[in-house]
């Protein structure tokens, strides 16, 4: 089906005309549905007829979030070319590898940024484009452009672009990489009409003209997912750049923020700080989290403190939308009750309309309770990996993804994520899941953080290992700590070595790089596992 998306924002803006559609915090802009229509046909405008942009032409974004906000939606649905979302927190090198990869003619990029990259990209034959105002010597520069020029001397009519929703390829963005080099996903306008309608289809979430959508983490990554159903939705997405929880904490009261996603890791230091020195978060009605698993003692301290505000919500790269929510009504039930405190552990209830089922190793479907390899089917699941057929037969099989993840789905229709397949560490002939030892250990008052990995073990191939980040102020011994997981787990699953550290290291959403921290141990052996 083809359509028009000019005419589409068109009718968005006689609805929602002079409500704030984008405000930029740090840069202090702020744009209602109907400047942002106009701000966006100029932006298309100058991709088509300045840049020369068109089918089939590729043009990649450095930028923080506030600019992101900008080439976001509807401006790629206004023009034919196909945007790459790279991650601005990334190394040079990952930019230039990225770059090879999908041969961009076109990079918009932080101005604070161009000195570093410019050799890189004009050597790879790209445009560039600033964002900021550059130097004047940065603007001599062959090949560099500043944007706002370009926009102010763009058209602001609506345009007759239309896109075939179900296969023009919009949009190429690269997966997190927390097990190896991130791959190129390749995405249909229809994957993010799933992703809009994923909100939706959750009324508990409750994205409509009132939502104040508070964006953080990446808007080019995890948090694009809320972005989606706030815009269409006729609320407001407000962005920062950088994540300073003192700053979120000031937005939240300043700007009567509703809505923001955070990450576990986030949640728990924003607990210390708000239990330290309160702030006013009256107008917060929804904490939405996912990324990583969230300790279920953590998450009762969490609801003790902010109410009963949180959803939690699982997605992935290759399914951009909220394939299951554990809603606020789960978080809100008497923490005394077990069965409830189990759920609390879980992902949720699949959304409406999604297809999640469970399989052994040959794909034979798993009844309720068996743990297998979670896949997925529904509109959301994207095209594939771009340039890479042999990821993408692997991992996409008769319509659906395989996740990697482990999990079940319990008589009540409640999804468990286990563990990811290569995070399962097999000692002794016994499979012992990390997430379930860090669930553990995060339950004792002491531990804020932990990473839980499979290292060399000359008898049982691997022992289990912990490294674990201590709440300020706390202490506790080694043995304790064993001690206490061994009563929750039994000694099989308790670590055998466990070491205290100052930080673990994070990804750019603050996800928990298990893998960085297996490495270490792993260095000079043949293979990564036992």
């Amino acid at each position: 089906m083809k359509m028009n998306f000019s005419r589409i924002m068109r009718l968005m803006t006689l609805r929602f005309r002079q409500h704030q559609a984008i405000v930029n915090v740090e840069r202090k802009r702020s744009y209602t549905f109907e400047q942002y229509h106009l701000l966006t046909n100029r932006i298309a405008d100058a991709l088509r007829s300045q840049l020369g942009v068109g089918c089939g032409d590729k043009f990649l974004l450095i930028l923080e979030n506030d600019n992101l906000s900008l080439m976001m939606f509807p401006t790629v649905f206004k023009q034919e070319g196909t945007v790459v979302f790279s991650n601005l927190r990334d190394a040079p090198e990952e930019h230039i590898r990225q770059i090879e990869m999908i041969k961009p003619k076109v990079v918009f990029i932080e101005t604070r940024l161009l000195d570093g990259y410019y050799g890189a990209l004009r050597a790879a034959g790209c445009e560039i484009v600033v964002m900021d105002p550059p130097t004047q010597e940065q603007a001599a520069l062959p090949g560099v452009h500043a944007f706002w020029s370009l926009v102010d001397a763009a058209s602001e009519a609506d345009n007759d672009v239309e896109l075939d929703t179900d296969e023009h390829i919009f949009m190429l963005r690269f997966t997190g990489g927390t097990t190896g080099k991130g791959k190129c996903a390749m995405y249909t306008i229809d994957n993010m009409m799933a992703c809009r309608d994923g909100g939706f289809v959750h009324p508990e979430l409750g994205f409509d003209c009132d939502t104040r959508m508070l964006h953080v983490a990446p808007l080019s990554h995890g948090t694009m997912i809320a972005f989606f159903p706030t815009f269409y939705g006729g609320g407001t997405n407000v962005t920062m750049n950088q994540l300073d929880l003192e700053q979120w904490r000031q937005i939240v009261e300043d700007q009567c923020v509703t809505h923001s996603f955070l990450v576990p890791t986030v949640l728990y230091r924003l607990l210390e700080l708000q239990r330290a020195n309160p702030r006013d978060f009256s107008s917060l009605t929804n904490l939405i989290y996912g990324a990583a698993p969230m300790s279920p003692s953590k998450l009762g301290d969490l609801i003790a403190c902010f109410g009963p505000i949180f959803s939690q919500g699982y997605a992935a790269t290759e399914v951009p939308m909220f394939v299951s929510v554990l809603d606020k009504e789960d978080h809100a039930l008497d923490q005394s009750n077990g069965d409830a405190v189990k759920r609390l552990s879980s992902a949720g209830r699949p959304t409406p309309g999604v297809e999640i089922y469970v399989t052994d190793e040959h794909g034979k479907v798993l009844p309720p309770g068996q743990t297998g390899e979670i896949r997925i089917r529904c509109k959301a699941v994207i095209k594939g990996y771009y340039n890479n057929p042999e990821y993408t037969a692997a991992e996409f099989q008769d319509g659906a993804w395989r996740s990697g993840d482990l999990g079940y789905i319990d008589e009540q229709g409640y999804l468990y994520i286990v563990d990811r397949l290569k995070d399962m560490i097999i000692t002794g002939g016994f499979n012992v899941y990390a997430v379930e030892v860090e669930a553990a250990l995060a339950s004792h008052p002491a531990v804020m953080l932990s990473a839980v990995v499979g290292i060399p073990h000359a008898d049982w191939g691997e022992a289990v290992h912990a490294e674990v980040v201590l709440r300020p102020g706390q202490t506790v011994d080694e043995a304790e700590l064993i001690a206490h997981v061994k009563e929750m787990l039994g000694s099989h699953k308790a670590p055998k070595s466990l070491r205290f550290v100052e930080a673990l290291p994070t990804s750019v959403v603050g996800k928990v790089l298990r893998r960085n921290v297996k490495e270490k141990y792993w260095q000079d052996q043949e293979r990564k596992v036992s």
